[in-house]
């Protein structure tokens, strides 16, 4: 297991080496990075700049507080699909991080062709369902209804 996770890692250095950078500069607005073995991430908290949460980019992950226990809602409870449980910010971005191991360079344009940050794209969604349930980080790729939990004779 070890060995496919470092060779996830070097199929995504060239996210990680986006994210060091930009880990980096808020270094020098007083964000501070520390080895994360939980989410296999560097993490740079407190970076300065962003609404709040986190954002993975490899191996990296720039948090905008101070730590990722956290806990947040999903994506699909703040669309006001459904009222599922708070989540701990970890976990989701760890999903994030497992999916990078996979896809590597790839990541980026598959995330942004399937909607970017949206309760509509696979990749959060499965990175919600991961922090939820600890299984399914994978993304699902299927139509989503509007409001899934709506009936189709409304």
């Amino acid at each position: 297991m070890r060995a496919l996770q470092w060779l996830g890692a070097l199929w995504t250095l060239p996210n990680s080496v986006l994210g060091l950078v930009l880990g980096g500069v808020g270094a020098c607005f007083g964000a501070r990075a520390r080895w994360s073995g939980r989410e296999l991430a560097l993490v740079f908290h407190d970076w300065p700049w962003g609404p709040g949460g986190a954002m993975t980019l490899g191996n990296v992950i720039l948090l905008k507080g101070g730590s990722l226990d956290l806990c947040c809602i999903t994506y699909a409870h703040r669309a006001g699909w459904c009222q599922h449980p708070v989540v701990r910010l970890g976990d989701h971005e760890r999903a994030h991080v497992y999916q990078y191991l996979v896809l590597g360079p790839l990541f980026l344009p598959a995330y942004l062709l399937c909607g970017g940050v949206s309760v509509r794209n696979p990749f959060e969604r499965a990175a919600d369902e991961y922090a939820m349930h600890g299984a399914g980080w994978w993304p699902t790729f299927h139509f989503i209804r509007e409001n899934p939990n709506s009936s189709d004779s409304e």
